[in-house]
């Protein structure tokens, strides 16, 4: 089946033909031929990139476009063919479309760690609650982007920080430099289901009046979807809002800062 997703894609001009991409692909979808790195099947390939980071020359990126879905049992097969470990977890097809069949979208089962809760009294007016040293600038609950309902109160009028949610274990100032003042939504871009995102995300757009989206992403390219994912939701809501983007590294350090034009 055919879908809007993402994929790898290789600029024959810039790769040198060296193969560290190879061994980096845990499904096998690179190999090298005549010289060059070359995408073996496009149903070998999750495009989530974790092959990019081995390359030398920057040959390798992640582009959106139609391609044919990521097929895990296919994937299986392909690597005990070729006697190599079979990762211990891959993505649904599901999971990496950007144009298909919607996740579900339901609460998650009752939990009571659900339930919707502000912290003081000040949130109800949207008044930034400023955090003591060294302490939480936590301000609502809960903060799992699948979790939060579009009609949430805090959402209303707030300044929303979209997180992947490997940059507060990276971040030792996450708080004190991001979390004040914000309202907080985090979610995996790589295990959960980027569909289930974008309607969610679409529906918050939606139904709030935000004042502005800031968006934090690792610099490892699992975790570099969350501004792809909210450039769809924009579109699909028809509802821009300033938005800039910040790259996180994997020691905590600000790489880059790039305001978003939708």
């Amino acid at each position: 089946m055919l879908s809007t997703r993402k994929m790898i894609t290789i600029d024959e001009e810039l790769c040198n033909g060296c193969g560290e991409c190879v061994p980096s692909c845990e499904e096998g979808a690179l190999a090298i031929v005549d010289g060059k790195a070359k995408l073996v099947k496009e149903i070998y390939c999750d495009g989530l990139g974790a092959c990019l980071g081995d390359c030398p020359t920057g040959a390798l990126k992640v582009e959106v476009r139609e391609a044919e879905d990521f097929d895990p049992e296919a994937v299986k097969d392909h690597l005990t063919t070729q006697g190599r470990d079979i990762p211990s977890h891959m993505p649904s097809p599901e999971s990496l479309r950007l144009d298909g069949p919607a996740g579900s979208s339901k609460p998650m089962g009752g939990c009571p760690g659900a339930a919707l809760q502000t912290m003081t009294p000040c949130e109800q007016a949207n008044i930034p609650v400023a955090a003591p040293a060294g302490g939480s600038a936590l301000s609502h609950w809960p903060v799992q982007l699948r979790l939060v309902p579009p009609t949430a109160p805090f959402l209303q009028g707030a300044d929303l920080l979209l997180t992947a949610d490997c940059v507060p274990v990276a971040m030792p100032t996450y708080h004190s430099r991001y979390v004040a003042g914000r309202v907080v939504v985090l979610g995996c871009p790589k295990f959960d289901n980027q569909m289930e995102y974008v309607e969610k995300l679409a529906a918050i757009l939606t139904e709030n009046e935000l004042k502005s989206i800031t968006v934090l992403e690792m610099e490892v390219p699992c975790c570099s979807s969350m501004s792809t994912i909210l450039r769809e939701a924009v579109k699909r809501a028809g509802k821009r809002v300033e938005t800039v983007r910040l790259t996180i590294g994997r020691n905590g350090t600000v790489l880059e800062t790039v305001p978003l034009e939708f």
